[in-house]
């Protein structure tokens, strides 16, 4: 009787998922400590070299990875931006009411930012790079897409619910909560040296938490123009 031979298709303990397991947890570490670079130094600022030695790793495998330093910035952007638009895909709004939903997105785009203060520094300085990065990415130049089409239903709902007002648009919105989460983080320094209060103090978050719902809630039910 001939020996039966052995299925090792689903090996997962073979040579090659082994390599891509230790190929996806070094990209992980270079894109992690990377993050940081970029997020406390700039673009600019950032060196490849400090990048590598964290990592330890070599600027040969960086580039090897990402080609050259606007490749690993541009990575980095790109992982950000499609972390905060993975978690609202996560939230249930078709579960939800249109006032219920608007403040779900609300709450969790306050609590992505207040948890990555690290986004709040890139993107502030893709801005003062007059964003001359994020617009040669291909990957980003789709990735608002989601949070103006999730926003749009929502809002289409609560107008056929006769619950908003008709006269508002999905990028309005997504601009106001947005423009409250980063100005709580990228200004608090200025603010609490101008006014004696720092916007991140705990005993101050549920309050700014829920006025930002708020806002948002009453703009969108008051009367048209």
């Amino acid at each position: 009787m001939a020996p039966r031979a052995t299925d090792t298709s689903d090996d997962s303990s073979g040579p090659t998922v082994k390599r891509r397991r230790n190929s996806d947890l070094t990209r992980h570490n270079i894109l992690e400590v990377a993050t940081e670079e970029f997020a406390n130094k700039g673009f600019a600022g950032a060196r490849i070299d400090e990048i590598a030695q964290r990592t330890h790793t070599t600027k040969r495998m960086l580039y090897y990875y990402f080609t050259d330093k606007e490749g690993l910035y541009k990575a980095v952007l790109e992982r950000s931006y499609l972390r905060i638009r993975e978690r609202e895909r996560d939230v249930d709004v078709e579960g939800l009411g249109p006032v219920e939903a608007i403040r779900a997105i609300a709450s969790l785009t306050f609590d992505h930012h207040e948890e990555n203060p690290d986004f709040i520094r890139l993107v502030s300085t893709e801005n003062i790079l007059r964003g001359e990065h994020i617009s040669r990415s291909e990957a980003l130049s789709n990735l608002g897409n989601p949070a103006a089409e999730l926003l749009s239903s929502i809002l289409e709902r609560g107008q056929a619910d006769g619950v908003f007002r008709t006269d508002v648009d999905a990028l309005d919105v997504h601009m106001t909560i947005s423009s409250f989460c980063v100005f709580r983080l990228s200004n608090r320094y200025t603010f609490e040296a101008l006014f004696g209060r720092d916007l991140t103090d705990p005993q101050h978050r549920e309050r700014l938490r829920a006025m930002l719902g708020d806002m948002i809630i009453a703009f969108l039910t008051s009367p048209s123009r």
